[in-house]
């Protein structure tokens, strides 16, 4: 397992004091991309674990770290177990040896305080199977044909170069470089409905962030509810973004990416929301809630 390995390279680099990524391949008997992942969740899971370059490079562990349970705190024992537990699941691997080792060591219990499920209610797992596919193309850059459905309910196939999976807002979503765009997109995994991992592969490269020069541009957006609307609201905007005026109406203002999606967020609502600002999303809204109503009235 994984997570028995990532936890046998710690005492490796313990005893050692440092190694190269090709010394652990062969150790253990893994690629030497597998033992930079391995390097990649150790650090993720708070292991002060680093790689240097050079000519006497190589894979090390911050001086003063001690896996030693008679130095660390109770706190720091309980947060090591935790970290591997959380590696585990993301993992979505059931069962660990590991986990059940340093808990003796420790003298500590290792609370099952954690349950993730990717799959939606009423799904019989292929959410989560759809989860991992996508998860080895990423890890080994395999290009992927998917099937998706947009904001605007348009079902078409795409190629793309999965780059990273990402969680925000309560779903997962897939960052990637689309060949037919010729850019960066986000694609919603719920909303990809069927997948080929191809046997073409790709250089990665690194998804751009939000600052840097994307097709999507983030603005301001304002909004107001009426109070029946408010578990909508609190599910999927923070407090911080809501004010409740005297009427009980809540006014919403939140920074969002003004594309497609967009659109069909706010038709989402209904006729429960009002945009305030920008003013000239009420006329892009109101023109596609027209075109929704001919195609149904006809």
């Amino acid at each position: 397992m994984q997570e028995s390995r990532l936890f046998k390279i710690v005492y490796h680099l313990l005893d050692k004091g440092q190694a190269t990524a090709s010394e652990l391949a062969q150790k253990f008997e893994v690629s030497v991309r597998t033992i930079y992942r391995d390097i990649d969740a150790l650090s993720e899971a708070g292991i002060p674990v680093y790689a240097e370059a050079g000519r006497n490079g190589g894979i090390h562990l911050m001086n003063d770290f001690v896996l030693d349970r008679a130095v660390l705190s109770e706190e720091e024992k309980q947060e090591i177990l935790t970290a591997l537990q959380s590696i585990n699941f993301t993992k979505n691997i059931s069962g660990s040896q590991t986990l059940q080792k340093l808990s003796a060591i420790f003298h500590l219990s290792s609370e099952n305080w954690l349950e993730v499920d990717f799959s939606r209610w009423g799904n019989k797992g292929t959410d989560n199977e759809k989860f991992e596919l996508l998860k080895s193309a990423v890890i080994h850059q395999k290009c992927v044909k998917i099937t998706y459905a947009n904001s605007y309910g348009t079902i078409r196939e795409r190629i793309i170069r999965p780059l990273k999976m990402s969680y925000k807002s309560m779903a997962w979503y897939l960052k990637a470089y689309c060949t037919e765009k010729q850019d960066y997109r986000i694609f919603k995994l719920t909303r990809i409905m069927d997948l080929e991992v191809l046997a073409d592969g790709f250089c990665k490269s690194s998804f751009p962030e939000p600052d840097e020069a994307l097709s999507q541009t983030y603005n301001t957006i304002k909004l107001r509810f009426p109070e029946n609307m408010s578990y909508r609201v609190y599910d999927e905007f923070d407090k911080t973004q809501v004010s409740r005026q005297e009427n009980g109406d809540l006014i919403v203002s939140a920074e969002m990416p003004e594309d497609e999606w967009l659109i069909g967020y706010l038709l989402s609502f209904g006729t429960q929301t009002d945009i305030i600002e920008p003013a000239y999303l009420k006329e892009i809204v109101a023109e596609q809630a027209k075109k929704i109503y001919e195609k149904y009235k006809s």
